[in-house]
């Protein structure tokens, strides 16, 4: 049974586990799972793309990018596509519409002359101010009616599945083999 906020409520026997669609028909957790997360992300570019919407920017993991800069300071570009959890490809373009834009800027790395290292320009930081606010905008939509408890556990499951994958991810391995390689080290348990 579910309360009047959403928050499951033992029901008699004491079982607090939730429906969800296709259940009664045998459908797994997991594919809830998967199928929630992947309607999230679409609600939430479709919030982004609003928060974008008549701006310069043309994609919002150009956003993404820019304030992971302001947020964490110079870096690799190969950091930074990382941390936008991307592959190289589509990194690399991203960036170089930055760069294009004039929003980013490209030194030699002091560590190592063959890479670059990336930082935001004032008229990067500028754009992305502009913006902000609708951005913030978007954010708390994403989040809608949830408490503030509520998001406080959103935020712990998500950052618990977030420090499962990031590892897997880094690995970079390659796509034919993925799921047999997660399945065998990266899930030694069954759940």
């Amino acid at each position: 049974m579910v309360s009047d906020n959403g928050w499951l409520m033992p029901t008699r026997g004491g079982n607090t586990e939730p429906d969800w669609e296709g259940k009664e028909k045998g459908r797994s957790a997991e594919s809830a799972i998967s199928t929630l997360l992947v309607h999230m992300n679409r609600y939430a570019k479709s919030y982004s793309r609003s928060a974008i919407y008549g701006s310069e920017f043309s994609t919002q993991e150009e956003f993404f990018y820019l304030i992971n800069l302001k947020a964490f300071g110079a870096m690799s570009k190969m950091k930074l596509i990382r941390k936008n959890i991307q592959d190289k490809p589509t990194g690399m373009q991203i960036i170089n519409r930055l760069l294009n834009n004039g929003w980013i800027e490209q030194q030699p790395s002091p560590e190592d002359r063959r890479s670059k290292v990336v930082n935001i320009t004032a008229k990067g930081e500028q754009v992305l101010d502009q913006q902000m606010d609708r951005i913030r905008q978007a954010t708390k939509v994403v989040s809608g009616d949830l408490s503030r408890y509520e998001k406080m556990e959103l935020i712990r499951i998500l950052n618990k599945l977030d420090h499962f994958h990031k590892p897997i991810f880094e690995a970079g391995i390659d796509s034919a083999a993925l799921l047999e390689r997660v399945t065998q080290d990266f899930m030694p348990f069954s759940n």
